[in-house]
């Protein structure tokens, strides 16, 4: 689906989780100057919209504001958590636009409370220069690896492979504070832009597993149960163009966790070993905290 697809309402039932609804709610309609929207998905059980998916939304509607130039970085601070039962607007304010480079200043609201605020770097293509690529990691290949089946976090339409199953909710299994996933979906966006927005949705994953699981005792299994986790903040630098129906590496490495939070720093490379983004996330690892004044907002 498209900007031109049925848009959800507040209260709405979910849709099925699959590509077409991944690309119906990150291709973002333009509602005016510098304004677009993404329609809400409906009720859910965890009504949080993850953050990936936000900083896709900001991404896509950049590249529409200024179609001449491509999404170079893009970087986002999520201040609160938005809802999937209703709609989300991003707001763009251009303060430079050049023939090399623009800056574009993004915030995505909803009902008219801020929700995350990003700076994106847009720049127009060149032909190499000098070139050089940090190597691919020596992992397995996806065709070596089994399906991931993780209930709730499947997207028909969307293949997922672990390397060493280390996506592991079993909080007695540890491991280095690291993971390697493969994606790939079944159809081709029809535009760079959703290519790019899957890409991107897909970077906030991972940070959280990889960084509990050094720490016996504790697992994904316990987010949002007995600790508090979310992602804060998300950088991401577009190297290259990707293909999203070829099989993408996401390879994340927690280098930092404490006080409260967890660094990591992620490469993406398709399968003949080309860099196609890399990316560093924030995000919080704390004692759950129950806020009956505010149920869902805790990051």
């Amino acid at each position: 689906m498209g900007t031109d697809g049925e848009r959800g309402a507040a209260g709405e039932s979910a849709r099925p989780w699959d590509q077409g609804e991944l690309l119906r709610l990150m291709d973002v309609r333009r509602d005016g100057p510098g304004r677009y929207t993404a329609p809400a998905h409906g009720s859910t059980g965890r009504n949080v919209v993850e953050a990936g998916q936000l900083l896709a939304d900001a991404v896509v509607a950049a590249s529409k504001e200024i179609p001449g130039q491509r999404v170079a970085s893009a970087s986002m601070v999520f201040s609160r958590a938005a809802r999937h039962d209703a709609e989300i607007a991003v707001e763009l304010d251009v303060p430079h636009s050049g023939r090399t480079y623009s800056t574009v200043l993004a915030q995505v609201k909803q009902e008219d409370r801020l929700r995350c605020a990003g700076l994106i770097l847009m720049g127009a293509d060149a032909d190499d220069l000098i070139g050089s690529t940090a190597p691919m990691p020596d992992v397995p290949a996806p065709d070596a690896l089994r399906a991931f089946e993780e209930p709730g976090m499947q997207v028909q339409g969307r293949e997922l492979r672990i390397v060493d199953d280390a996506y592991d909710r079993d909080p007695r299994h540890v491991g280095p504070p690291e993971l390697f996933v493969w994606t790939r979906f079944a159809d081709a966006p029809p535009v760079a832009c959703l290519h790019t927005a899957l890409m991107t949705q897909s970077v906030t994953h991972w940070t959280i597993a990889a960084a509990l699981r050094p720490h016996a005792g504790y697992s994904e299994a316990q987010a949002h149960k007995t600790i508090s986790t979310g992602i804060s903040k998300a950088t991401v630098a577009y190297h290259d163009d990707v293909d999203v129906t070829q099989w993408l590496l996401y390879a994340n490495q927690v280098v930092y966790t404490g006080r409260g939070g967890t660094q990591s720093e992620g490469r993406v490379y398709d399968q003949a070993g080309r860099l196609v983004a890399s990316y560093t996330v924030y995000g919080m690892i704390r004692p759950l905290v129950h806020r009956p004044s505010d149920p869902g907002m805790v990051l």
